[in-house]
């Protein structure tokens, strides 16, 4: 079954009947009835190109309600919330897994879903230099079903059969002497990256749009000739990568770190940048993931836009001094050097 789209009989608002109405009709579906698409018809789903606004998500809204709490509050826009306790700050964070729960339940898979809960809040408050102390989720429903989770809400009306949301809230601990608030950053630090495991859990509306104009099933091997299912590579669980992180803010200077979340790398680079600063990233420190690679070609995403909402095989950057670079990349032999710091006010790709 293709995400995102009604099933095709569906009939369409301008008749009664049960025919197909050509303009309802998705790709997959005409070539059961016509065999491979015509080079014409290719051409224009190709031209269109897609992008996060057309597949529902407007960056550029979310953006704008940002900047008008933080008119009313200046220090909104972080990764997390900050609250004096003693010698140390509370540091807390919530979120959720986003329409990647679409594509479990259509692979009735739900095994995972809970570490991209937990991932996306623990994720958040460490950016801070907080160890994550416990961890809250909500689980919402229109009918229980035992088997998938036992906290919960059930909200009849309000949910699909079979379709439920999850909510995560994380609260964690640093020495207010050991917060990291990026307002130590300056031109020449230095931007260390920290691979994903796949998209995590950000830009799926996205995602579900490129499945629905190429035809690809997710129960389809995956394209670009590896292993697995096309939707057991695309619910690969975000990594957790509080360990790892707490490991370079012991042996390091970290000045800043970066969730590299909703809204890629446009959007979440400038969140820890003080005033006339901004991140400059090397394209060719690294090759994008095959899975990346095969939603811009399937999707004709431009490569703005890509950056703009997925993270790119990226899940985690963090800021040093140059002198702390190699003591960086020794610390977490999976990093490796995306960037600097150079004076400017937007993120600029190389």
């Amino acid at each position: 079954m293709l995400v995102g789209r009604p099933p095709c009989c569906i009939p369409s608002a301008d008749t009664a009947s049960h025919q197909y109405s050509p303009r309802r009709q998705c790709r997959a579906c005409l070539r059961k009835q016509h065999g491979e698409l015509p080079p014409r018809m290719s051409r224009v789903v190709k031209a269109q190109g897609l992008d996060y606004k057309q597949a529902g998500v407007d960056i550029d809204a979310g953006a704008e309600l940002v900047r008008r709490i933080q008119k009313l509050n200046p220090s909104i826009g972080g990764f997390s919330g900050l609250v004096p306790f003693g010698d140390s700050f509370l540091v807390a964070g919530t979120d959720g897994v986003g329409t990647k729960l679409k594509l479990a339940f259509d692979m009735n898979t739900h095994d995972t879903i809970g570490i991209d809960l937990v991932a996306m809040s623990v994720n958040d408050i460490i950016t801070s230099g907080a160890k994550p102390m416990f961890f809250l989720d909500y689980y919402a429903t229109a009918k229980l079903d035992v088997d998938v989770a036992e906290a919960t809400a059930e909200m009849p009306g309000l949910y699909q059969p079979g379709e439920y949301d999850v909510a995560g809230f994380a609260v964690g601990s640093v020495k207010q002497d050991r917060v990291i608030d990026g307002k130590q950053i300056q031109e020449g630090d230095v931007l260390i990256a920290l691979p994903s495991s796949g998209l995590h859990s950000n830009g799926f509306s996205l995602v579900r749009k490129v499945l629905e104009v190429s035809g690809k099933n997710l129960q389809d091997p995956v394209p670009w000739g590896g292993s697995g299912s096309l939707g057991q590579t695309l619910l690969e669980p975000t990594l957790i990568y509080v360990k790892r992180l707490l490991a370079l803010t012991d042996a390091t200077q970290v000045k800043g770190c970066v969730h590299i979340t909703g809204g890629g790398f446009t959007e979440n680079l400038p969140r820890v940048m003080p005033e006339g600063l901004a991140c400059e990233v090397q394209s060719n420190s690294w090759e994008w993931p095959p899975l990346f690679q095969w939603l811009q070609e399937a999707g004709n995403i431009a490569t703005q836009e890509m950056y703009r909402t997925f993270n790119m095989g990226v899940g985690m950057v963090v800021i040093v001094p140059p002198s702390e670079v190699e003591k960086a990349l020794a610390t977490d032999g999976a990093a490796f050097v995306l960037g600097s710091v150079i004076k400017g006010k937007e993120v600029n790709i190389v």
